[in-house]
């Protein structure tokens, strides 16, 4: 790898991705910034990860609004949950592989969520409950309200 190519890196990002992504499609491997495509590759996952459980959370916390306050029950909330239950699966086709770590990421969406619930509703953190009153399978199910 050349000395401008990781210059390249800490310069113009895009301009380094389209680079490497060249060299590997030419087979040019020598050349390849090895290090910095791997922690890129890295950072990929690592953000994946956070997306499905930032679905996860937003998806909890408005089952949990419309659990406990069912008085402000509204549209806007039934479409975030279809919208994010459809954002779920989305993820999970594109990373199939995450279904295997689903139910850790689920249990830790449910503390994020608990956090997310009582800034939107007022309500403390305490009232609702340590851990999640719905199943994972319920969460995602497209016919479950609470």
């Amino acid at each position: 790898m050349s000395p401008a190519i990781a210059e390249e890196y800490q310069r113009d990002l895009y301009t380094w991705l389209i680079h490497n992504a060249q060299l590997l499609r030419q087979g040019r491997w020598s050349e390849i910034d090895a290090e910095n495509v791997a922690e890129e590759l890295d950072s990929m996952a690592r953000s994946e990860r956070r997306e499905l459980v930032s679905r996860l959370a937003v998806l909890l916390a408005h089952l949990l609004k419309w659990a406990y306050q069912p008085e402000k029950r509204s549209h806007s909330w039934k479409y975030t949950i279809e919208e994010q239950r459809q954002q779920v699966w989305e993820v999970l086709e594109d990373s199939p592989s995450l279904k295997y770590q689903l139910e850790e990421k689920f249990l830790r969406a449910y503390q994020l969520t608990k956090i997310m619930a009582a800034k939107e509703t007022g309500l403390a953190k305490t009232y609702f409950p340590s851990s999640c009153p719905f199943s994972l399978e319920h969460t995602l199910d497209e016919n479950f309200h609470p």
